[in-house]
Parts: structure tokens; sequence; C-alpha cells
């Protein structure tokens, strides 16, 4: 263990201090151990000029290049602005614990629950960050399993997940056909979501190079993709009609463009047409859920062919390492059979009269 260098600490201090580390080994105690303790103390005194939000900020800051989403960091700082900072804001970091996460969670955990839950992992996210910095030690107060959730109740068991409304798919064909009549990008860029079944920041972010047109693919880079890995989309004889149809409307370099010149489509346009057409009732993501209903009702295609249509990650491990193709060929033969499907409007039922004599 060394004392210190020979310009700073004189032979005399040097015993002292040998002395003193002798006398804690002879008492079981390591003194290099007690040093690091000292050390690590000094670091928490000085950090109690971090506040939780001081770390929260350099968290989002730090993080902001590897979130896919710009939105994402605004997320962040609208929910803990609006639960967590009131609570722990101006507190130093190290001084969170449990009463206080308990405090900023309890008023909002039974009535804004995916919030609540939200709120939980950001605030766990930011203190396990302080204490890699060496700002807290201990555990973190905000983890949930084997902690939290001896304190709250599950989820699950307060509110039941909300799934989003989806139209049956045997009405498909009639809504379809409706939508056909409606004029504009947006009905065009619904249209082409349905029938490709993806999902609406994928189709309004589309741009042209995106598309091959010889080919019929459309492939979706990772930036844009939910589980970060390209995705090849088969476009069926409909859907590249309609891709071929908004390239002789436009110059932007969008497919979709919307109301300025290089921006596109905006995320709330699609809603926008489903309330105009009267069908509030419905929303954009839903109709993935009807696709995927139809394909495990109506086809014999394999569970992995409709799960690999929607870019849905694998979440078994070992299938997921094994996996090396996209079912391409596969995936194109399920998504033409969808838009013939949809182009198939249900018949209206006969009326059978049932009175005697009739």
């Amino acid at each position: 263990m060394g004392l210190g260098p020979l310009h700073t600490v004189s032979l005399s201090d040097a015993r002292v201090k040998a002395t003193d580390c002798r006398q804690l080994r002879l008492a079981g105690v390591d003194p290099i151990e007690v040093r690091k303790e000292g050390v690590a103390a000094a670091r928490l005194e000085s950090a109690k000029a971090i506040t939780f939000k001081d770390a929260a900020e350099a968290y989002i800051e730090t993080h902001r290049a590897g979130w896919r989403n710009a939105k994402h960091a605004n997320q962040w700082r609208a929910t803990l602005d609006a639960y967590a900072y009131p609570v722990l804001g101006s507190l130093p970091v190290q001084g969170v614990d449990v009463a206080l996460v308990m405090k900023v969670l309890e008023p909002i955990w039974t009535s804004k629950t995916e919030t609540a839950a939200r709120v939980r992992g950001r605030v766990e996210s930011v203190l396990d960050w302080a204490s890699a910095r060496g700002y807290r030690l201990g555990g973190n107060p905000a983890r949930w399993r084997g902690h939290l959730e001896n304190l709250l109740p599950k989820r699950a068991k307060v509110r039941a997940v909300q799934h989003h409304p989806a139209l049956p798919y045997e009405d498909v064909g009639e809504f379809m056909a409706l939508l056909k009549d409606q004029v504009g990008t947006a009905a065009r860029a619904l249209e082409f979501l349905i029938l490709t079944a993806s999902r609406t920041g994928e189709v309004t972010g589309a741009t042209r190079d995106e598309i091959d047109l010889d080919g019929a693919v459309w492939t979706v880079p990772a930036h844009r993709i939910k589980t970060t890995k390209k995705h090849r989309v088969p476009l069926s004889a409909r859907a590249l009609s309609i891709i071929q149809d908004m390239q002789t409307d436009s110059n932007d370099d969008f497919v979709f463009p919307g109301g300025k010149l290089g921006k596109g489509l905006s995320n709330a346009a699609m809603l926008a047409l489903l309330k105009r057409m009267d069908r509030s009732d419905l929303t954009v993501h839903g109709f993935r859920s009807t696709f995927r209903d139809w394909a495990a009702e109506r086809t014999n295609y394999p569970r992995e062919v409709a799960e690999m249509a929607l870019a849905h990650a694998v979440s078994d491990k070992v299938e997921a390492a094994y996996r090396r193709g996209d079912l391409f060929k596969k995936r194109r033969r399920l998504m033409e059979e969808w838009s013939q499907y949809c182009d198939t409007a249900k018949a209206a039922g006969k009326v059978v009269s049932m009175r005697a004599g009739v």
C-alpha cells in the first residue's frame, strides 16, 4: 500500500501512516478498503450539488444519440417534469430513497398506470446512471423486480391492457371500397398501410429511394423500424400501383408528401381521415391486427410468416439465433392474397322471411 510521494509525505508522516495501517490490520480491517471508502465518501459529499434533475438531464443528453426517435428525449423530459421533478428534482441524487420514489408513483399508479410504469423505468435508469458515475451508493430504490413489485400492485392487476381498436377482417373489403373513393394523400397512404400491414411512421417516412419498382419491393431502413433491423416489404400489384400514382403526382422525395416540401405526411393525417369517414371507432395501428387475424383464421401460412410480415421481433432467443432468412417468397404470396382479399367486399346477406306460409 502506497503512503504518498516522498516530496509530499515526510518520513515521519509516513511512519505515522504505516503505524495506523498496521493497527487496522491488527484489528482485522483492510486499510486499502478503508481508504477506498473514504474516497467514495468524499466523492458522494461533492455530489451533493448533483440534483436528480441534473442527473436526469445529463442522462438524456448522453443517450440522445442512441435513441431512434428524436421525440424520445422530449417524452422523457415531459414525463419527468410532470411527475418526478416536483418530488425529486431539487434533491441530491444520492438522497433518493424508496419513500421518495413511492411518493412519485403512488398517486398515479392506479389512475395512469402506463405513464407511471414509464416514469418508474426512467427514474430507475437515471439512478443507475448516477451510481455508475459514482454519484450514489447502494441499491436502486426504483428497481421493480424483487423490490417495488412487493410494494405496488402489478400493472395487469390494476388495469387491463388496452388494445388498438381493429376492424374485423370480414369487413375490410367493404372498408377498402369506401377508402378507394376518398381522395388525397392520406387516403392513399392509409390504403398502402393496410395492404402492407405496416406501421404509421414507416409509411409516412417512406422515401422514393426505398422503393424498387422493378422488383416490387419496399426496403424500410433499420433506423425507421421498431426492431432496428432492415425490413423488406413485398408490394402487391395494388400497393405498387399506389406508389406509381404517387410518384407521378409529386416531385417530393417522400412517397406520401405532407403539406410542406421535404416533409412527409403527418402522423395524424390518417387518423383524421378515419374521423372524416365516420370511423372514429378505429385506429390506424389496429389494421395490423386486422391483417394478423385474417392470416391466422383464413390462411394456412405458418405463424412466423405472418409475424415476419408485421416486422415483429423474434421473442425466442434460440429461434432468433437460428433464423437467417426473411421468408420473403412466402411473404410475397401472403401479401398478394391479402391484397386480393381486401379487394373483395363482403356480399350482403339475403334476408329470408321465417313467417309461416311465406
